[in-house]
Parts: C-alpha cells; sequence; structure tokens
C-alpha cells in the first residue's frame, strides 16, 4: 500500500504513457473517492467526463484534424497563466519547460520539434484514458480552488493504484471542440483534462528533474 507521503513524491506529470488498457471500473471507483474531496459549502462543483475505448479513438482522430485546422486553438475561455506574470514564477515555467527539451534532446530554436511535442497533448501523450473536468460559469475561484482539490486527490489515488496522469490544462485552447464533443451545456466550462495511464519508464521525457522552490520562498511562520 502506497502512503500518501509516496504517492506525493511519486507522482509526476507523465507525458509518455503505455498502451496498456486500464481498467475503466477501477478509474470509476478512485473517480468516485475522490468526490470525498473537500469543497465550500459542501458544493463539490466539479463534473467529471470519463473517456476511453472507441470514445478516445474518435477524439484523437477529431484532434488531429483539430491541430491542423486551428493550430492556435479557439480562444481559451480562461487565462492558463496570468498575463503580467511576475518574473519568478516565469522563470519556474520556462524552466521546466527547458528540462523537458533539453531531456527531448530538442534545441530551443526547434520551433518545429517544439510544436510536434506540444501537439501530443491533444493525443493524450499515448494514454489510453482520460477525463475532463469541467466548472459552472457562473462559480469563482473558490470552486475552481475545490475543483484543484478534486483533481489532486484523483492524481493521488491513481499513484497509489499502479497508475499515472498528467493534468493537461492544453485543452482549455479548443473549449467549443471539447464542449460538443463532451456534450457540455452551455452553462457549463471545460476547465482540464488529465490523462490517465501507465507511464513508459523508458521515456526521457519522464526521466529529467523536475525543481521545487525551497520553503524559504513560500513559507511564513507565525509564533508568537
Amino acid at each position: 500500500m502506497t502512503g500518501v507521503r509516496e504517492a506525493i513524491a511519486q507522482r509526476r506529470s507523465v507525458r509518455a504513457f503505455l498502451p496498456d488498457r486500464v481498467d475503466p471500473a477501477l478509474v470509476r471507483e478512485l473517480v468516485a473517492l475522490a468526490g470525498r474531496s473537500p469543497s465550500g459549502g459542501n458544493l463539490q462543483p466539479w463534473h467529471v467526463d470519463l473517456v476511453h475505448g472507441g470514445a478516445m479513438m474518435r477524439l484523437k482522430a477529431l484532434m488531429e484534424r483539430r491541430i491542423v485546422e486551428a493550430p492556435m486553438g479557439e480562444g481559451a475561455e480562461y487565462a492558463v497563466y496570468p498575463p503580467q506574470m511576475a518574473a519568478r514564477f516565469d522563470k519556474r515555467r520556462r524552466g521546466v519547460g527547458q528540462a523537458m527539451y533539453a531531456a527531448l534532446g530538442i534545441d530551443r530554436a526547434d520551433r518545429a520539434r517544439r510544436q510536434a511535442v506540444f501537439a501530443d497533448n491533444f493525443r493524450f501523450f499515448g494514454a489510453p484514458m482520460a477525463i475532463f473536468i469541467s466548472v459552472e460559469r457562473d462559480h469563482g475561484p473558490p470552486q475552481w480552488a475545490d475543483c484543484g482539490m478534486f483533481l489532486q486527490s484523483l492524481m493521488l489515488l491513481l499513484v497509489e493504484a499502479g497508475l499515472d496522469s498528467c493534468a493537461q490544462e492544453a485543452w482549455a485552447m479548443y473549449p467549443r471542440t471539447l464542449g460538443d464533443f463532451l456534450r457540455l451545456p452551455p452553462d457549463r466550462m471545460l476547465f482540464t483534462g488529465l490523462a490517465i495511464g501507465r507511464r513508459d519508464t523508458h521515456a526521457p521525457v519522464n526521466r529529467f528533474a523536475v525543481d521545487r522552490a525551497d520553503t524559504g520562498e513560500w513559507l511564513a511562520e507565525h509564533d508568537s
């Protein structure tokens, strides 16, 4: 049994999955358990769509067309990153990207290969299963934070079950395509996708180090 500490330490954003089948019944069980996550006022604001099997094949085929037809997306309905991001946050974002492309042996100037790697988001990095989380349009930051707690609970439960995942806000680039595919009602906004499967332990993209800021940068202690 993997403990919470071990699950947190082992979890990472996996960007190369094995094609091995994942049991939908197991994932439904874990999704239901993640539904025990806390939420303000017990609103439980998350909506979850599970995609696998034939539906996954259809979505991947659809996205192969869409990333050619609209390579810059359809216009995200929310800002994934702040438009004016402080330097220390931008440094972290750029740092993880540089580490990833270095692990893949892709030069900074090689835009074509970098774009090809980014496009792999829309193939779920080869994962056989995914979920999408959507939220009511009239819900605010507290409810989006609740959805984040649901997502973290699920990712840790997946680790405990011997599975891996990658949260993918890149799907926010195609809200209309995903909304139509998932038949989301007009009052619902797509938040994120989550690729689910088993990591390819030999893939370099799953092996580079991901730095974390020292607690001195963000922890303040008050004891008197």
